[in-house]
């Protein structure tokens, strides 16, 4: 089997963009659980004060990837028209490893806090060309909601497996090899893109219209990503809040700390796997309006439980509104801009939502805390997310027939693969 064929894979396009998402949220979480107390034990913190001031480090520290990132987004998007898709996708993935080495070997604030900003870096590059790729390989609107979903799933997949990974082989061995395992998958991929990914063709766009100036003009993109936005600062909120108010409410087992979040990335892995192609059948700005009113219910059931078995359902309707929105909304966005032919931008735009709502939502969600509680912080945003859907539905409206409302074009003339090895690798069949 030459290059050649491999490159002209969408199967192997497909699998390459699902690996690099799945390792950086591997990466992204397998720290969570080691840094904290890593940095606790090398600084010998034994007081509660210094204990207090190790977790204001230890917040800054890890939401340095998504400041980095949010900056970065925009960058990205600019340079794929200049650079194509696949560059910055492997510039992406050496960063990646960069950072895991560091995180492997690094054994000081200074160098943990530099893999964490190198991440975010990593991220921008993984997140904005990856989804570019898939979108403009699959131009037929039902494969396309359909392989986006189940691409959004290895994100779920990735901070599913990224807690346990970290926490079991840094209690058995240490800090180094929980890092050092992902580092090798690292190494994997980046041989496996410089096989399988087209680094020479850039496609020229004749008339570069999907600019910025371009796109926050265009009130359907805005209202799209600032669903996205929404929806993903219930759970940005959530993740930092939830704990103390658990050990003061609730008071759970330790371990019972380290479970919690399960359901939600059940619910998002559900959401975006099964959800990509009933959105498209459905409509989209439906399907979305029916995701945020989950999300937002389930938001405001979370501070109303008394035990740990409560916090399931509503733990696992959020996980499941908010990949059910990205299986609506992600593939929605490059239909948008389907005409100029401009992925990268309007990818950088939906990562700039996801990287706003991680940066600032833990940081005004703490300080809201603190001020009205914990519990009615969880009912704004509930009632924020819920009180959003009429934008959505004022889309709907403008657009019509829920087959028609996303500017579904006739793809029936793509040209089919010739050869019996391009019929093969260039299956949809598969996923």
């Amino acid at each position: 089997m030459s290059f050649e064929v491999l490159r002209n894979s969408k199967f192997i396009l497909v699998s390459v963009v699902y690996l690099s998402l799945f390792l950086d949220n591997i990466l992204l979480t397998v720290v969570v659980p080691i840094i904290p107390d890593y940095l606790y034990t090398l600084e010998g913190n034994a007081t509660v004060d210094a204990e207090t001031d190790e977790n204001g480090r230890v917040g800054f520290l890890l939401s340095s990837k998504a400041l980095v990132q949010l900056v970065l987004n925009p960058v990205i998007g600019s340079l794929t028209g200049t650079l194509g898709y696949a560059r910055p996708l492997l510039i992406g993935s050496v960063n990646l490893l960069l950072a895991a080495l560091l995180f492997a070997f690094g054994q000081s604030y200074e160098v943990l806090f530099l893999a964490r900003s190198i991440q975010g870096v990593s991220s921008a590059c993984i997140g904005v060309s990856g989804m570019s790729l898939v979108a403009s390989r699959y131009s037929e609107e039902e494969k396309r909601s359909k392989i986006m979903g189940f691409v959004l799933g290895s994100i779920a997949l990735g901070v599913l497996l990224g807690y346990p990974i970290g926490s079991i082989l840094y209690d058995l061995s240490g800090k180094t090899a929980p890092l050092l395992l992902v580092s090798v998958a690292i190494v994997f991929l980046i041989f496996f893109q410089l096989a399988a990914l087209d680094f020479h063709t850039i496609k020229q766009k004749t008339e570069p219209r999907t600019n910025w100036m371009y796109l926050l003009s265009d009130k359907k993109i805005i209202i799209v990503s600032g669903a996205i936005w929404s929806s993903t600062s219930a759970m940005a909120i959530l993740e930092p809040c939830l704990p103390l108010w658990l050990m003061t409410h609730v008071k759970p087992k330790k371990w019972q700390l380290g479970t919690v979040f399960i359901p939600d990335s059940i619910g998002y892995l559900v959401g975006t796997n099964f959800f990509g192609m009933v959105a498209y059948r459905i409509g989209r700005y439906k399907t979305a309006i029916f995701a945020m009113l989950l999300v937002g219910v389930s938001a405001i059931l979370v501070p109303l439980a008394t035990t740990m078995s409560q916090l399931v359902i509503p733990h696992l309707g959020m996980g499941l509104g908010i990949g059910i929105a990205d299986a609506a909304l992600v593939p929605l966005l490059a239909s948008l801009v389907d005409q100029e032919d401009g992925y990268g931008p309007v990818y950088s735009l939906q990562q700039v939502a996801v990287s706003l709502a991680y940066s600032l939502g833990p940081i005004i969600g703490g300080e809201m805390v603190r001020e009205i509680g914990f519990a009615w912080v969880m009912w704004v945003v509930g009632i924020v997310n819920i009180a959003y859907c009429p934008l959505l539905g004022y889309l709907a409206s403008k657009d019509g027939k829920p087959l028609a409302q996303d500017g579904r074009k006739d793809y029936d003339a793509v040209q089919k693969p010739t050869t019996k090895y391009e019929r093969f690798y260039d299956s949809d069949d598969t996923l």
